[in-house]
C-alpha cells in the first residue's frame, strides 16, 4: 500500500496563524506490528530530523517494492510549536513559551483512568488484554479536554505512539556522543537498537522522574501489570530515546548513516522485508544505570574552560573544567569542577558561558551515585 501523508491541523494560537503536524504512514493502517518514530520533540535538535530525512528514501523504496510489513508511522518533526519559536534569530525549541515547560517532560501517567476502564474486563489471554488496553487508551485520550495547542499536539502524538509496538523518540544532546535511554525491563531486548545506532552509552532507569515521552509509552504497560497482577499483560510497547550526538552534528554524511541504521532496525525487527541486511554490528558499550551517571553542575556562573571532550575517560577527582569570573583581577584562582565518578565523558555544553547551577557535563559511571534518586534528567 502506498505511503499516506497526513497533514493534521493544530489549534490556532492566535487569529491569522495556523500550524500543522505532518505524518507519513507506510503499510496498512492498523496492521501489526506497528512502529512509531518521531524526530525532534525538542524542536531545536536538528540531527534527529536529518536522520529521518535520510530514512525516508529507504522506506519509499521498500514501499514501492511491497516490502513493508505491518505499519510504520514517521513524524519528520514532532513539534511544529517549537519550530516556530525563533527569538532574535535563535530557535528556542526545548521549552514551550506559553508556560508548558520542557516539551519532553510531564507526559501524563494514564494508569488510573485506564485502570478504571479496564476493571473487570481483562482476561487470561495476554494478546486479548493488549488489544483491550489499546482500545481503552483511545477512549481515555478521546475524553481529554485540551486547554491549548500543546495539549492538542500531545493527544495526537499519544494516539499514534501508545498503540504502537515500537516507539523511537529521536533527539540529540548538546556536545555529545550518541547514546540510548530505555527502562531496565527492555534491556537487553533493545541491544540491537543500541548496536545499530552505534551508541557509546546505554542509560537505564526504572523511572527517571521527569515524565519523558519514551517512559510515557513503555512504563504504562508495567504499571498496569502491577495494577492487575492476576491477568497476563505483556510489555507491549518497546520504547526508548535515541540521542544522535550533539546539536551541531548535522551533515548529510552523519544523517545518511543514521537513516540507514534506523532502516536496519526496522528491517531486523520485522517491519520491512529485506534479505540483504549486513551482519548486525557488535554493541560498543555495556548498559549502566542512569543513577550512575554524574550530571555535573556549574558551582558558580562564568566562562567555562573545559579540560575534557566527549569520549575522554576520567577518574573521580579529575578536573573536568574550570569556571572563570571574567571580571576577576589577574591571578584570581579559577573555580575547578571535579569528576564525581570514574567513567566516560558523555557530553558537555557547546555554549561556554553558564549560570550557576546549569549542567556542565555528564560522566557515565558504573556505580549509583549518592543523591542520584528521583528526578534523574536535566531540565
Amino acid at each position: 500500500m502506498a505511503r499516506q501523508t497526513e497533514r493534521i491541523p493544530l489549534w490556532s494560537p492566535a487569529p491569522g496563524t495556523r500550524q500543522e503536524l505532518v505524518l507519513h504512514r507506510y503499510g496498512q493502517r492498523g496492521a501489526r506490528p506497528k512502529a512509531y518514530l518521531q524526530a525532534s520533540l525538542h524542536a531545536d535538535e536538528t540531527p534527529a530530523m536529518m536522520a529521518v530525512q535520510h530514512l525516508l528514501p529507504h522506506l519509499e523504496r521498500a514501499d514501492r517494492e511491497g516490502r513493508i510489513r505491518g505499519e510504520i508511522v514517521i513524524l519528520p518533526y514532532a513539534n511544529p510549536l517549537g519550530l516556530a519559536q525563533v527569538v532574535n534569530e535563535t530557535l528556542l525549541g526545548r521549552y514551550e513559551l506559553r508556560g508548558g515547560g520542557n516539551f519532553n517532560r510531564n507526559w501524563p501517567n494514564l494508569t488510573a483512568p485506564l485502570a478504571a476502564k479496564l476493571e473487570g474486563r481483562l482476561t487470561q489471554d495476554g494478546a486479548a488484554n493488549v488489544a483491550l488496553v489499546r482500545a481503552a487508551v483511545l477512549e481515555v485520550l478521546g475524553e481529554i479536554e485540551p486547554r491549548k495547542e500543546l495539549d492538542v499536539l500531545r493527544v495526537i502524538l499519544s494516539r499514534e505512539s501508545l498503540t504502537s509496538d515500537l516507539v523511537l523518540d529521536l533527539h540529540c544532546d548538546d556536545d555529545s556522543l550518541a547514546h540510548w535511554f530505555t527502562i531496565p525491563e527492555q534491556w537487553p531486548e533493545t541491544q540491537d537498537i543500541a548496536a545499530e545506532i552505534g551508541v557509546e552509552a546505554v542509560l537505564l532507569a526504572e523511572d527517571s522522574g521527569g515524565g519523558s515521552f519514551d517512559e510515557f509509552n513503555s512504563l504504562l504497560w508495567y504499571r498496569l501489570r502491577a495494577r492487575f497482577p492476576g491477568h497476563p499483560l505483556p510489555g507491549a510497547c518497546v520504547s526508548g530515546t535515541v540521542e544522535f550526538r550533539g546539536q551541531g552534528d548535522v551533515s548529510d554524511e552523519l544523517g545518511s548513516a543514521d537513516g540507514a541504521a534506523l532502516y536496519r532496525i526496522l528491517a531486523r525487527r520485522g517491519y520491512i522485508e529485506d534479505s540483504a541486511l549486513p551482519p548486525q554490528p557488535a554493541p560498543r558499550c555495556e548498559a549502566t544505570l542512569l543513577s550512575a551517571t554524574q550530571s555535573a553542575k556549574a558551582p558558580v556562573g562564568g566562562i567555562v574552560a573545559y579540560r575534557v571532550v566527549p569520549g575522554d575517560r576520567v577518574r573521580k577527582g579529575d578536573v573536568i573544567c574550570e569556571m572563570i569570573d571574567p571580571a576577576a583581577p589577574p591571578g584570581t584562582p579559577r573555580t575547578p569542577v571535579l569528576a564525581g565518578t570514574d567513567g566516560l565523558v558523555l557530553s558537555r555544553k557547546a555554549f561556554k558561558f553558564l549560570a550557576a547551577g546549569q549542567g556542565l557535563a555528564k560522566i557515565v559511571g558504573t556505580e549509583p551515585l549518592p543523591g542520584r534518586v528521583g528526578y534523574l534528567l536535566e531540565d
